[in-house]
């Protein structure tokens, strides 16, 4: 009896063993699951943590390629660099927060500039007043992409592509392409030039255009977070058929988010002039992809409703670490541009794998 009963015992054992050994994995399993599910949410509540760290990451690694890039002037000067971009990114952000998109941007900004310029240098009027107007017309742009997407219902990819040939038109003719010299500004308009000076710590040089992009992004966060508009904008973007059925008048808060980011880029034309010194009319033709670039490596969602003003800020200066860094360390540029395109590849990629967690 003895000898039957040792193989079934011996059996009973080994099948006891898996049965552990099934449970032990499945845990493991339920373990990652709920790992994966705190990360997911983390990320969604805290979408700045991602720019955030790789932008300290991508510090740490630069500064040990490049024996010069962690100095206080190269930091600066990256601060400078990426200020025109980082206030057209803002714009940007307010505009894809709805699920939307402005390829028009740039077009904005330029055509602000030259109206800016033309009023103060050419027809002398008070340098005031021709900022005022040049936010006007960079409002009223806007506007237009507003009203085309809103009661016209055509999609925002094709009304600012179509509008992006029209500013573009339009600037080539209102300049009849010829630039505004930097001196004729000194001379004539340096306020339109005050964004360009700073202050000097040391080696490094801190403009008032670097300070401006950090106040508007202080603005536009507390306007999304802190105000009924930024909560309908949220809204918009998550659901707009449950936005509009909620009561909030979509139409009109749509319109004022591309009149509101017209606005914007019109100062960040002001801004643009002082950090170059000069308005050209086909100055800036990459910003409208820089800021979409900016933007969607700050976290920013391209289905709308999720999205960060201080991501997107982070996303630009991301970009022009990225680019000075491998200029540093000898790296030519169409490897820049191919880094930088890894890094969309990558941020839209999370962006999916957080969508997918939510649903």
């Amino acid at each position: 009896m003895s000898d039957q009963s040792t193989p079934t015992k011996t059996i009973s054992d080994f099948e006891a063993k898996l049965d552990q050994a099934d449970k032990t994995v499945a845990s493991f399993e339920k373990d990652d699951r709920s790992l994966a599910h705190v990360a997911r949410s983390f990320l969604r509540s805290y979408p700045t943590s991602i720019p955030a760290l790789v932008l300290l990451v991508s510090i740490i690694a630069f500064g040990l390629i490049a024996n010069r890039f962690l100095t206080a002037g190269t930091l600066s000067l990256v601060l400078q660099q990426v200020t025109v971009t980082g206030i057209v990114a803002i714009a940007q952000t307010l505009v894809i927060l709805t699920a939307g998109i402005d390829l028009s941007v740039g077009a904005i900004l330029v055509l602000s500039s030259l109206i800016m310029g033309n009023l103060a240098v050419n027809l002398g009027v008070p340098t005031p007043i021709a900022i005022l107007v040049g936010f006007f017309f960079g409002g009223l742009m806007g506007w237009v992409n507003g009203v085309l997407v809103t009661y016209v219902k055509l999609p925002p990819f094709i009304v600012t592509l179509g509008t992006l040939s029209i500013f573009t038109s339009l600037k080539l003719w209102y300049s009849h392409s010829e630039s505004i010299r930097g001196v004729a500004i000194e001379e004539k308009a340096p306020f339109l030039l005050w964004f360009g000076q700073g202050i000097k710590l040391g080696t490094a040089t801190v403009t008032y255009g670097g300070i401006s992009l950090i106040l508007l992004a202080v603005v536009v966060w507390y306007m999304l977070h802190h105000t009924a508009w930024g909560r309908h904008v949220h809204a918009i973007g998550d659901d707009p058929d449950a936005a509009m059925l909620s009561g909030i008048r979509t139409n009109r808060t749509l319109v004022s988010v591309y009149a509101l980011a017209g606005v914007i880029c019109a100062f960040g034309a002001w801004v643009a002039v002082g950090r170059v010194g000069s308005i050209s009319p086909i100055g800036f033709d990459t910003v409208n992809l820089g800021s979409i670039t900016a933007v969607v490596i700050g976290g920013t969602s391209l289905f709308g409703g999720r999205g960060s003003i201080a991501g997107s800020v982070l996303g630009a200066i991301i970009v022009g670490v990225f680019n000075t860094g491998l200029a540093l360390a000898g790296v030519d540029d169409y490897w820049q541009m191919f880094a930088a395109g890894i890094l969309v590849i990558v941020a839209v990629a999370l962006d999916q794998w957080l969508r997918r967690a939510s649903q």
